[in-house]
């Protein structure tokens, strides 16, 4: 069991990673509307794009570790760690795009966390 556990912070660790490069590099790109007439060249850019390209490997890395936290323990008790991205990502988006962190937002990861420690208990 304390493997696994270990590749699920492993994943959730690399997922949010992922994600805040794929933020940043959304946020060097700049908006983007998705329209067949320019969907190839929009997707290029997206793709050459340093944060999101190592931001994409990333999170491709995490699900490999995912997979191997799956192949141990049930579905059921593995997915609710997931969340515990919710609880990084809001101090990291807080530090690196000066995210507003609001009571609710706060309230809300809170309760996310006492739910993850009650299942890590069972």
């Amino acid at each position: 069991m304390q493997t696994s556990i270990i590749y699920i912070l492993i994943s959730v660790l690399t997922s949010t990673v992922g994600q805040l490069l794929l933020k940043k590099g959304m946020n060097n790109i700049g908006s983007i509307t998705l329209n067949w007439g320019q969907l190839v060249s929009t997707v290029w850019t997206i793709v050459i794009n340093p944060y999101v390209f190592i931001g994409l490997v990333i999170y491709l890395a995490g699900t490999v570790f995912w997979l191997a936290a799956l192949s141990r323990v049930d579905l059921s008790y593995a997915y609710p760690f997931a969340s515990l991205g919710y609880v990084i990502m809001l101090v990291a988006s807080w530090l690196m795009f000066d995210e507003k962190i609001t009571v609710s937002r706060l309230l809300g990861t809170v309760i996310i966390g006492i739910g993850v420690l009650l299942i890590y208990r069972d």
